[in-house]
């Protein structure tokens, strides 16, 4: 079962290949979900500061040790520095208070959510914050190295930014989470990382719902019984990158994690061949 699988990172740490994702899920909510999520299998998590749910995250892991007896070693938990957190100082007080909300002792990967603040993310020109991610970056490393966290990585990261952090850093991130779905596949990036050892973490799989008005990948889903969100993660695990769906209803949680069948290469092909999406 793909919820029993998982990547090996850079570093030689296994990570679950499939995540829930928390996105835009308050406290209260993400707690049942990732309880949820985890009785029904789930291995990986993902949460971030600028989610406001770390909270919750930590209540529903708590819960869900104690209900299914499962050791904190099986639960991968990732989570993010905001954006706007550009120096040194400011990412050492979001590491420990992350550690703190998510009430744990360590955490098993800590991203930088973005290479820029996300007023200034796509703005022509722009400020590169090359430095400053590398500060925020040195002091990733340091609570790497100490064994605060397990494992350090980016998210929405393209190859500039990458090669920044590569020239300045003394660690190659383990994994950059960026926007991968059927219609939208960013190949030169993926293959930037696949060649630096970096895995491709894919949020958003089914496009924030948009692929569900896709007559072609609608077609293609009831081709293989199974659901968009299904066939969207599928896609992405093919591509070998990790998706993150997303829910908060007991039933799609547990249906999204339903990915036990193969999509053969012909339609693989006719998938990528969907752009603009």
């Amino acid at each position: 079962m793909v919820l029993d699988e998982f990547y090996k990172l850079n570093n030689g740490q296994r990570i679950p290949k499939i995540a829930l994702g928390t996105w835009q899920t308050p406290n209260d909510v993400a707690a049942t979900a990732v309880a949820t999520a985890i009785d029904a299998g789930y291995r990986h998590i993902d949460t971030a500061i600028a989610y406001e749910n770390e909270a919750g995250v930590g209540a529903g892991l708590k819960a869900a040790l104690k209900s299914t007896g499962i050791h904190r070693e099986s639960i991968f938990i990732t989570t993010k520095i905001p954006a706007e957190v550009k120096n040194y100082a400011d990412t050492v007080r979001c590491i420990q208070e992350s550690m703190d909300r998510l009430d744990a002792c360590h955490i098993d990967m800590m991203l930088i959510h973005a290479p820029r603040p996300w007023a200034e993310m796509g703005v022509p020109n722009g400020n590169h914050y090359y430095r400053e991610n590398v500060d925020v970056w040195n002091a990733l490393e340091e609570a790497y190295e100490a064994g605060k966290i397990r494992a350090i990585g980016v998210s929405n990261f393209e190859i500039d930014d990458l090669n920044n952090l590569l020239a300045g850093g003394r660690v190659v991130p383990a994994a950059n989470q960026v926007r991968v779905h059927i219609g939208h596949v960013p190949t030169d990036l993926i293959d930037f990382c696949e060649q630096a050892g970096i895995l491709v973490e894919a949020y958003s799989p089914n496009a924030t719902g948009r692929l569900l008005k896709v007559p072609e990948v609608c077609a293609m889903a009831e081709k293989y019984h199974v659901s968009v969100p299904q066939l969207a993660s599928r896609f992405v695990l093919q591509l070998g990158l990790l998706p993150l769906p997303k829910s908060v209803h007991e039933e799609r949680i547990r249906q999204n994690a339903k990915l036990d069948f193969e999509i053969n290469s012909n339609d693989m092909a006719a998938l990528l061949e969907l752009d603009g999406l």
